[in-house]
C-alpha cells in the first residue's frame, strides 16, 4: 500500500489520520470501449497528488494489474494522509482516460463511497469509477494466515477446478472492500494455499469481530472467473486456528435456491494463524462581508478587479471549496445583511444574494460567489456592523440538533469594525455549549483587537461573570497568508490551513463533553451560507 507521509511543503508534521482509498472500475460492454478493455488484457489506475498551492501533479502510487476484464476491483489500496483543512486534489488515470476529484469529495460522499463518469475518447463516456474510503484505526498488528479447502465444486471441462480466495472486509453501509487475494492452484478440488501476511486494519480495521466475507472461485483464463460459492466469519473467529470448530461452508446461493439436496459446495479452513505487532458531521457555514465603499474603486476592499479575486472572495473560495467537498448537494441557501436595495433603497439586513425569496440556494461555492458579485453590482453597502444577530441566528439551528448529528461552522469576513462587541460576546458564551465553532478572518489594513478579544486561545470569552465552555472562535488575519509573489493560489492555501486547523478539535471537545460518541453520518456535510454587505 502507498503511502503519503511527507508530500506537504508547508507543513512537515505527518497528520494521525490516515485514509485508505479502494479503487475500482466498471467499463461499458458493447461497445468500443468494451472492445479496446477485451483486447488490451489489462488494467491498472494510477493515483497523482497535485502539489499545495501550485499545479504540479506528481505521481503518488499504482494498482496492481488486472487481466481480462470489464470490472476490476483493484486489492492494492492507496493510503493518504488526510488534511482536514485543506483541498487535497486528487487525478486518477487508467488507460482509457482520468478523473479528478479532492479526497475530501471521497470521505464526503454518502458512506465514504464515490462515484463518478470515466472520459476517455472525446465525447465517450467508458464507464464509472468507484472509490470507498475509510480512516484506518492505530491497530498495528500483522496476521500471517492460511488456508486450505476440502472438496470443492468442480467447474473445469476435465473435472477439475483452478481455485483462488478472495477476502473482503464488510462496510458499515453493508457493502463490502476487497482486501486480499490467494494465489491460484491450479487443477486441484483440495488446494493449500501459500501463507499470506495481511495488516490487520486492512483485514477489519483493528476490529476483531468485523464481518470478513471471503469467496472461492475458480479461475478462467479469459478473466471470466466461475463462483464456486462463499462464506463470512471474523478475525477473532478465525484466530481459533485449525480445528474441527472452524470449518467453513463454502455456500453457492444460486445452487442452494434451485437443488434440493445441495449441502454446500466444499469447506474451507484455516491451517495457521499467527499475529504479531509493529511497534457526520452537518457542517453549516455563515458568511458575513463587512465593509464599506464603491465596489468599482480600486480602493474598496469589494473591488471588482476584472484581473484577480478581493480578499472577501478569496477568503470565501479558500475555505468554501474545502468545506463544500462534504456536502451532498452543494446548496447553499447564501444571504446578504447591511444594504440599502433596489429599486426604492430600503434597507435590509437579510435578503437572498440571488433575488430569489423563494429559492436563496446557490450551487456551490462558485454559485455563491457569482451572487456576492452580483450583489455588489446592484445593492449600496450599508452598516451598522453587527455580529451579535448572525451568531445568535446560527445558534439558534444548533441548538436543535444537539444529539452529535450535526455541527455548525459560521465563517465571518470583516475589516475589523464592530458595532455590538457587548452582544457579540454574550452571543459566543452562549452558543459555547453548542455543537457550533465560529470562524473569523479579517481582510484590510484595520487593528483587529476586538477579533483577537473573541479568540479565545489565551482568555476564554466572557459575559456578565460567565466564561465559555468551549473555545469555539477562530481568528486569523489575511495578510498574515498573503504570498509576497502574489501567488493567490498559494496564499488561499495557507489562509485555508490555519482557518480550519482548530475545527476537528472543536467537534471532539464538544462531543465528550456530551458523551457522544462516534456514529457514521448518512449526510456528513451540509452547509448553510449567510452574508452581510
Amino acid at each position: 500500500m502507498a503511502t503519503i507521509g511527507e508530500f506537504d511543503p508547508l507543513n512537515s508534521t505527518v497528520p494521525a489520520t490516515k485514509i485508505e482509498v479502494t479503487v475500482s472500475c466498471r467499463y461499458k460492454k458493447k461497445t468500443r470501449i468494451h472492445a479496446l478493455v477485451t483486447h488490451s488484457h489489462f488494467t491498472l489506475v494510477v493515483l497523482y497528488v497535485q502539489g499545495l498551492g501550485t499545479k504540479e501533479w506528481r505521481e503518488f502510487g499504482r494498482t496492481e494489474v488486472i487481466d481480462n476484464t470489464l470490472n476490476p476491483d483493484f486489492v492494492r489500496k492507496f493510503v493518504l494522509d488526510f488534511f482536514f483543512e485543506e483541498k487535497q486534489n486528487l487525478r486518477f488515470d487508467d488507460f482509457l482516460g482520468q478523473m479528478f476529484c479532492t479526497l475530501g469529495e471521497i470521505l464526503g460522499s454518502t458512506g465514504s463511497r464515490l462515484e463518478r463518469t470515466l472520459s476517455g475518447i472525446p465525447g465517450k463516456k467508458c464507464g464509472t469509477i468507484i472509490f470507498t474510503a475509510e480512516e484506518l484505526s492505530n491497530c498495528r498488528d500483522i496476521a500471517t494466515m492460511q488456508f486450505c479447502a476440502n472438496k470443492l465444486d468442480k467447474k473445469d471441462f476435465f473435472g477439475k477446478s483452478d481455485p483462488f480466495l478472495v477476502f473482503y472486509r464488510s462496510n458499515e453501509d453493508g457493502t463490502f472492500t476487497i482486501c486480499h487475494k490467494t494465489e491460484v492452484v491450479k487443477n486441484n478440488l483440495n488446494p493449500v494455499w501459500q501463507s499470506f501476511t495481511i495488516p490487520v486494519r486492512a483485514l477489519c480495521n483493528g476490529d476483531y469481530d468485523r464481518t470478513v466475507k471471503v469467496d472461492v472461485y475458480d479461475w478462467d483464463r479469459d478473466g471470466s472467473h466461475d463462483f464456486i460459492g462463499e462464506f463470512t466469519t471474523s478475525y477473532r473467529e478465525l484466530s481459533r486456528g485449525q480445528s474441527q470448530f472452524n470449518v467453513y461452508e463454502v455456500l453457492n446461493p444460486k445452487k442452494k435456491g434451485k437443488k434440493k439436496k445441495y449441502v454446500n459446495s466444499g469447506t474451507v479452513s484455516p491451517v495457521r494463524l499467527c499475529l504479531s505487532s509493529i511497534c457526520h458531521i452537518c457542517v453549516r457555514v455563515g458568511r458575513v462581508l463587512l465593509s464599506t465603499g464603491n465596489p468599482s474603486q480600486p480602493t474598496s476592499l469589494h473591488y471588482m478587479s476584472p484581473y484577480q479575486m478581493n480578499a472577501y472572495a478569496m477568503a470565501l473560495k479558500a475555505v468554501g471549496e474545502i468545506i463544500q467537498d462534504y456536502d451532498s448537494d452543494k446548496l447553499f441557501p447564501a444571504y446578504g445583511f447591511g444594504a440599502k436595495l433596489p429599486p426604492d433603497g430600503k434597507i435590509s439586513h437579510a435578503f437572498p444574494l440571488n433575488s430569489n425569496t423563494e429559492n436563496p440556494n446557490c450551487v456551490a461555492i462558485e454559485g455563491v460567489l457569482e451572487a456576492y458579485f452580483q450583489s455588489l453590482r446592484t445593492v449600496q453597502l450599508y452598516g451598522p456592523t453587527n455580529f451579535a444577530p448572525v451568531i445568535s441566528q446560527v445558534a439558534r439551528c444548533a441548538a436543535e440538533v444537539t444529539d452529535g448529528s450535526q455541527y455548525f461552522v459560521l465563517l465571518m469576513i470583516t475589516d475589523g469594525v464592530i458595532s455590538d462587541m457587548a452582544q457579540t460576546k454574550e452571543a459566543v458564551v452562549n452558543a459555547a455549549s453548542l455543537p457550533m465553532s465560529i470562524i473569523i478572518v479579517g481582510v484590510g489594513p484595520a487593528e483587529f483587537d476586538a477579533m483577537e478579544e473573541l479568540d479565545g486561545d489565551e482568555v476564554r470569552v466572557s459575559s456578565r461573570g460567565r466564561f465559555a465552555e468551549r473555545d469555539i472562535v477562530q481568528f486569523v488575519p489575511f495578510r498574515d497568508y498573503i504570498d509576497r509573489s502574489g501567488n493567490q493560489v498559494l496564499s488561499m492555501a495557507r489562509l485555508a490551513k490555519d482557518v480550519l486547523a482548530e475545527i476537528p478539535d472543536q467537534l471532539l471537545s464538544f462531543m465528550k463533553s456530551r458523551g457522544i460518541e462516534p456514529r457514521p453520518p448518512s449526510q456528513p456535510f451540509q452547509k448553510y451560507i449567510e452574508r452581510e454587505i
